[in-house]
């Protein structure tokens, strides 16, 4: 073999042996960048996740509110309604214990 060939090809095995390490050097960079994005999608999901349970949390406490206000003043209706109807029965309950000592 000649020494053209042998250089030629010992040339060919360095170039070959650079475009390997090239390519390794590349594909870490790359897979770096994909970890690094991943990251960041995972930390973004997590804030938007976090934000929307937020605003849930804070409709969910004023429709609480809403609706507790409403029952409440419905009850205080019932509570006046049934405390009038205790205060006419009352009148009438005395008025029958004064007649029954009276007659007797």
């Amino acid at each position: 073999m000649s020494f053209e060939a042998i250089t030629s090809i010992a040339g060919a095995e360095a170039q070959a042996k650079a475009s390997a390490a090239a390519a390794e050097l590349k594909s870490k960079q790359m897979l770096s960048d994909a970890e690094t994005a991943g990251k960041a999608a995972v930390e973004a999901a997590a804030a938007k996740a976090e934000l929307e349970l937020s605003e849930l949390s804070k409709k969910a406490n004023e429709k609480a509110k809403s609706d507790a206000g409403g029952l409440s003043g419905e009850l205080e209706n019932k509570k006046a309604a049934l405390r009038a109807k205790a205060e006419a029965k009352l009148e009438q309950a005395a008025a029958l214990v004064v007649e029954r000592i009276v007659n007797n």
